[in-house]
């Protein structure tokens, strides 16, 4: 199996739009979960719906990839399982460093789910002497002090950085010094990094702000359906109890 530092995925040359890019890990999913089941071809409508997205942008999402299924039948799923994870260069194995071996870096590396997607944890590099030697997941911790002798000798070209926000852009700039082109950030801090470098962000902390946006969206648009839905008030009297009855505040002349 090749590896990942002397091939590239082949989506940029080929033109496809980087939005298509970042929804054809979404399609597949959707068809691994349909070759687990053994289906064997699935329509625009079907597969959109299992992904989350219409059937007029997948299928032109698709036709970037070539592949425009076939009237009446649909498109192949195991043959679309491999050109999406050809395109995404899942065919190849890709070594993985991750950096900050905390409590959401040990997490990452004892996550089952990377490897049958062609992602190899290769490394795990923490700057806690006490860390080192220390086995997460199978792996022995490594001395931020050998990264790039580490970086080298795994061939590792994706780095992912769980470090506090404080360290990781000195991380990152070591990472790329050491040959790594492309870095999946977890610290909620932005990185700056030379061009033909990637970086893709990930902070849990604003995505939860989005969905307490939502939620009080929500909350306000349900208290506003209660209180159109509530009956109307009686309009209660101003004035003072007198003898014959209600009395207006305002006694005429």
């Amino acid at each position: 199996m090749a590896t990942g530092r002397t091939h590239r995925p082949a989506t940029r040359s080929r033109g496809i739009p980087e939005a298509t890019v970042a929804r054809l890990p979404l399609y597949l999913r959707a068809l691994t979960a349909l070759s687990e089941r053994s289906v064997p071809t699935v329509s625009s409508e079907e597969l959109a719906t299992a992904a989350g997205v219409n059937s007029a942008k997948l299928r032109k999402d698709f036709s970037y990839l070539g592949s425009y299924g076939t009237r009446g039948v649909g498109y192949d799923v195991e043959y679309l399982v491999y050109q999406i994870s050809r395109e995404l260069g899942l065919t190849q194995d890709w070594p993985v460093a991750i950096v900050g071996i905390g409590n959401l870096g040990a997490a990452l590396a004892n996550y089952g789910g990377f490897a049958s997607r062609g992602f190899r944890v290769a490394a795990l590099i923490d700057a806690d002497p006490a860390m080192a030697g220390t086995p997460v997941a199978g792996i022995a911790v490594q001395h931020t002090d050998d990264l790039d002798r580490i970086i080298s000798d795994n061939g590792v070209s994706i780095g992912v950085i769980t470090t506090p926000p404080g360290a990781a852009q000195q991380v990152c700039d070591r990472l790329v010094a050491a040959g790594v082109t492309s870095i999946l950030n977890f610290a909620p801090t932005v990185l700056s990094v030379p061009e033909g470098v990637d970086v893709r962000k990930v902070d849990l902390s604003i995505e939860l702000q989005i969905l307490a946006f939502h939620e009080q969206r929500k909350a306000g648009e349900d208290a506003t359906a209660e209180d159109e839905g509530a009956p109307p008030m009686r309009a209660t009297p101003t004035g003072r109890k007198g003898p014959d009855g209600d009395m207006p505040a305002v006694m005429p002349a």
